[in-house]
């Protein structure tokens, strides 16, 4: 694709970024196919071709308008465009960097505005969060059926067995949502992982990775969360920690990128190479224990697998977690386009709600179709999502080595 980026963009290096991105792209229109949006409004500007042409207008200097904005606004970032393409298309990072410069150029509506600053106020800070969500909690009968089905049911926190000291450490990330609304995910890792002779460290100053700040175009917030992060990380680094451990998916595509973020900050940069080199996927790690001591814990026991568009897609790891449950003796269902988002994505749930509820309906249509008992993700997102609706009860893969009491 050929560009002629407008002269006020040629002393940002994120533009020169977003400029051999749009290059790469040739125009084949492959992305379409597996685009979720695309697949539910058949218009070429809901696709991710559509949407690299209205970038690559905004940078030749052309002012985007309001629908520019929302047509950027109602991808889900969910990256199936970057399994499809052809041509190596680092779509995800492009689409963040327009949506950062549509939004310097666009005004949102002042509801729009108090919206996404309340989320970015409250989401990625826990303490926060879980006043809100006590708050929702308490008027949930209150609210419509639709809200009500937005607010997670409060789970039994188990108290978590008293770790082995392993000569193998790995780090473990929090993160912001997961322990106040799935609180016995890390703990069901931190045992799993005990059994295999590793012991799971959390960094008590690490909070959220940065994505919601990252796809909210909100970059300077985004940037600040991953250099704490790297702070709390960095001692334990020093020490020899073997990885650092991803529960969350979602959380894992945007740890392994710190490196490509933040390679413009020179304090920063080589550090955060040396954490997304780090970062691993928990499936990453099973993969290469033996994982004998499971063996036939899942026998007879049919699962729905719903596979993240952020471990498929962002993180390339399609199969790996399929693999470990089959290896534990469970049976998977067929599920039909796996390739395709549930339509959590983040916040876009709270904020496109009407295409978010479509794109579940499909999904659960999809899980629900084959006599599972349960269904699986390997995102916290995903799996608030998913449940909202679900008939079967859904966990996130690592409860199923380890059961809850």
């Amino acid at each position: 694709m050929q560009t002629t980026i407008s002269s006020e963009f040629h002393h940002h290096a994120e533009i020169a970024e977003a400029e051999a991105i749009l290059r790469s792209c040739v125009h084949c229109g492959f992305c379409n196919a597996t685009c979720p949006t695309y697949q539910l409004a058949g218009n070429e500007l809901d696709g991710p071709r559509g949407r690299i042409y209205l970038i690559k207008e905004m940078l030749e200097g052309n002012s985007p308008t309001d629908k520019t904005q929302s047509h950027l606004d109602r991808c889900l970032t969910c990256r199936a465009c970057e399994t499809t393409c052809p041509s190596g298309v680092q779509y995800g990072r492009l689409v963040d960097i327009g949506r950062q410069e549509i939004e310097k150029r666009v005004p949102r509506p002042v509801w729009q505005k108090i919206v996404r600053r309340g989320l970015l106020a409250v989401l990625p800070y826990p303490r926060r969060f879980a006043f809100v969500l006590g708050l929702g909690r308490m008027v949930r009968p209150l609210l419509p059926l639709s809200l009500q089905r937005k607010i997670p049911a409060r789970q039994i926190r188990y108290p978590a067995n008293s770790p082995s000291c392993h000569p193998r450490k790995m780090l473990v990330l929090d993160g912001c949502v997961q322990p106040l609304t799935a609180p016995n995910i890390n703990r069901a890792a931190a045992e799993v992982l005990d059994r295999l002779g590793i012991t799971l460290i959390t960094a008590p100053r690490a909070g959220c990775c940065g994505a919601l700040n990252q796809h909210l175009a909100d970059p300077g917030g985004a940037h600040d969360m991953m250099r704490r992060n790297i702070d709390a990380w960095w001692p334990y680094i020093e020490q020899g920690v073997e990885a650092i451990v991803m529960t969350a998916s979602g959380c894992g595509v945007m740890v392994k990128e710190y490196g490509t973020i933040l390679k413009h900050d020179p304090e920063y940069a080589a550090k955060a190479a040396r954490i997304s080199g780090l970062c691993r996927d928990l499936g990453e790690i099973l993969r290469h224990e033996d994982l004998g001591v499971f063996s036939g814990i899942g026998e007879g026991i049919r699962v729905a697998y719903q596979s993240s568009c952020t471990s498929q897609h962002g993180q390339k790891l399609s199969g790996v977690v399929e693999a470990i449950l089959k290896n534990c003796g469970y049976t998977l269902t067929r599920v039909a386009d796996t390739h395709l988002c549930c339509g959590a994505a983040g916040t876009y749930t709270l904020l496109q709600p009407e295409w978010s509820q479509k794109l579940l309906d499909n999904k659960l249509d999809a899980l629900q179709q084959d006599a599972a008992e349960f269904i699986a993700t390997a995102n916290i997102g995903c799996k608030l999502h998913l449940e909202s609706a679900a008939r079967l009860p859904v966990k996130h893969w690592i409860e199923l080595l380890h059961p809850s009491p």
